[in-house]
């Protein structure tokens, strides 16, 4: 454990005006931003008696080796500085405002020329329009089966959609009326997209303008005796009024806003969001973060300001629509210590004008109450599976430490594993875990050529050669720590070592990764083999294997790690080995590589539809010219007859 003495700036030497902050661990990686009103007065916060501060504070100052800061002129700039650098450096103690991807939401895909309507579960996507999130993927799907007949667009998936195009016939629903079968040319791409924003128009809460717009053209339908029109637009209307009946009307006003409320702790908070446009609830969102606390900050009104920096930034930078992503009106429980910067800033960024404030009665206090109730609700049942799950996991680190003799508990743990079948196709994975929870984003996977021929102890070595050669060559130079590109002073990607690397296997393989790591000069990476036929724990060099108890948390943990890894590498596996199937027909035609057979299948969607083609649809495909396409069509036809 680090002092905070030892890297304290001289109290002289701080500036006191605004600015942002940032704190560096030993190895130059940044892992805390923060923005102060007085960069003085908040770094010596820092530096008081560390027995005092915040649990989670005190872990980032001792996890320090340095605190650097840049003034700026005002509290807009501070924050949007600060902003900038969360996105840009990912700091691990920042609390991380992510989108809860446990419920599905509606997605509308403008991105795309012919946007589609589904169901989605996941990370945002910039160009892509949601709405929601629902409590229940059935209840998109009832919403979206009542408005296809006003609105109908896209609901299918892109091979779907190319494959009714090929053939020249729409699917079920453009027959029954529910898709304008913009497949098969019966509307224009200009007029499927209008069909689109209609539909966003009334989710986005236009709706009593639609329902008035309709009723118009019904009467005028019914006065020039075009009674077929006027029956199908009541009907239309009959359903757009059932789709509004699903949405409770809360705010009789009209209101666009978003409701926020919290629920925390000492560790961690949950936060609640009700989005209200048109007056009714249109979707709700919800998240449980890890808290740190600035010392003299609110707790409230710093989660507050966390929140609402975070959570319209990444809204504003990812939808087309930032008037439909940043309401009128922000509602919360107490304003931020920089209330007024904050609403200067997401009035920049809706480009109208925005109101932070804390609604004192009527319905919008109620509406609170309800999303306050709602925060403390989920917080419960977060702490009823935090309760075993962070003392698990603590003791598993520190039990880790134990048993592998290690100098501190492996907050980082890589894993790879080798999949293939008798040697073909080989591939390998490699995971990270930390703190003792998987970090997808940090995961690689690799194509093995050199050593694929000879053994997985041969594998093993070529995926830690290739992992740590380009560590090994930044960490020997002196004048920038090692991770950080000296160019832009910004982290490389996948820089940072593990304090424990784990490889699937006993003795050899456990070898074989701790002599390529000595050969590459890397000194400061545990490595160990785990065996799968008794969960045999292999340290390099020894002649005979640690058995960790059966009830162990060490044991469960690596046992997650290795078959996190494992599954990785089986879906990396599998996925050459398809894509080296579908092609195989075509392996033999001359002059014919491996991104043109690519093309050939993207194109035709299959070998079999491939096969069916003539030399000439063949030769429409992008990049086949004449010759080729004779050479593809022989190919494939001889093979059948044989």
């Amino acid at each position: 454990m680090a002092d905070p003495s030892t890297y304290r700036p001289s109290p002289g030497t701080i500036p006191d005006a605004p600015g942002v902050y940032k704190f560096r661990d030993p190895g130059g990686r940044v892992i805390y931003v923060g923005k102060a009103k007085t960069l003085r007065s908040r770094l010596n916060s820092y530096f008081a008696d560390v027995s005092g501060l915040h649990p989670r504070t005190r872990q980032m100052v001792t996890t320090a080796a340095s605190v650097e800061w840049t003034v700026v002129s005002t509290e807009v700039e501070a924050l949007q500085l600060e902003y900038n650098w969360i996105k840009e450096f990912d700091p691990r103690f920042n609390v991380r405002y992510r989108d809860d991807k446990s419920y599905p939401v509606l997605a509308v895909t403008m991105n795309e020329e012919y946007p589609r309507l589904h169901v989605y579960r996941g990370a945002r996507k910039k160009g892509v329009r949601y709405f929601g999130p629902y409590a229940h993927a059935w209840a998109i799907r009832e919403t979206l089966d009542l408005l296809l007949r006003v609105f109908p667009a896209r609901t299918c998936s892109a091979g779907v959609f190319r494959r009714h195009g090929q053939i020249g016939r729409p699917c079920l629903l453009g027959y029954i009326d529910k898709c304008s079968a913009p497949c098969v040319g019966k509307v224009s791409a200009e007029e499927h997209r209008a069909i689109v924003e209609d539909f966003c128009d009334f989710l986005s809460g236009k709706t009593d303008a639609m329902v008035r717009r309709l009723e118009k053209e019904m009467a005028q339908a019914s006065s020039e005796l075009e009674f077929e029109r006027a029956a199908r637009l009541r009907d239309d209307i009959g359903a757009l009024r059932r789709a509004m009946e699903k949405q409770a009307v809360v705010l009789g006003d009209g209101t666009d806003a978003d409701v926020v409320s919290f629920a925390f702790d000492e560790l961690e908070a949950a936060v609640q969001v009700f989005h209200v446009r048109g007056g009714r609830v249109r979707g709700q969102r919800g998240w449980v973060v890890d808290r740190l606390e600035d010392a003299g900050e609110s707790p409230v009104g710093l989660l507050v300001d966390q929140f609402l920096s975070q959570f319209y930034g990444d809204q504003a930078e990812l939808g087309d629509d930032v008037a439909a992503a940043v309401p009128r009106e922000v509602l919360v429980p107490e304003l931020p210590p920089d209330a007024e910067a904050i609403a200067e800033w997401l009035s920049g960024l809706r480009g109208s004008r925005v109101q932070v404030r804390v609604p004192q009665r009527g319905d919008k206090r109620a509406l609170m109450e309800t999303v306050e109730r709602n925060a403390k609700e989920s917080f419960t049942q977060h702490k009823l599976k935090r309760a075993g799950d962070l003392t698990a996991r603590s003791a598993a680190l520190q039990e880790l430490q134990d048993q592998l003799g290690l100098d501190t508990a492996p907050l980082r743990i890589e894993c790879i594993d080798i999949s293939h079948i008798q040697g073909s196709d080989v591939v390998a994975s490699l995971v990270v875990f930390e703190d003792g929870l998987a970090r997808k984003s940090e995961y690689r996977r690799f194509a093995l050529r050199e050593a694929a021929t000879e053994g997985d102890v041969a594998s093993i070595a070529e995926v830690v050669r290739r992992r740590f050669a380009k560590y090994a060559g930044e960490s020997g130079g002196q004048d920038q720590p090692p991770g950080i590109d000296p160019d832009t002073g910004k982290p490389r990607r996948f820089a940072y070592p593990p304090n424990l690397l784990v490889v699937d296997g006993a003795g050899p393989q456990a070898n074989a990764a701790a002599d390529v790591l000595a050969d590459l000069g890397v000194t400061d990476v545990a490595v160990i083999g785990l065996a799968k036929r008794l969960e045999e724990v292999w340290l390099p060099a020894e002649p005979e294997p640690a058995i960790l108890p059966r009830t162990s948390e060490a044991l469960y943990l690596l046992q997650r790690v290795r078959d996190e890894a494992h599954r990785f590498a089986v879906a990396y596996h599998r996925q050459k080995r398809a894509k080296r199937m579908t092609m195989s027909e075509l392996d033999d035609v001359p002059g014919l590589g491996q991104t043109r057979r690519a093309v050939l299948i993207k194109h035709f969607g299959s070998v079999k539809r491939l096969r069916a083609a003539s030399v000439e649809e063949i030769s429409e495909a992008p990049g086949i010219g004449r010759a080729t396409a004779q050479a593809v069509h022989n190919a494939l036809n001889e093979g059948l007859a044989k």
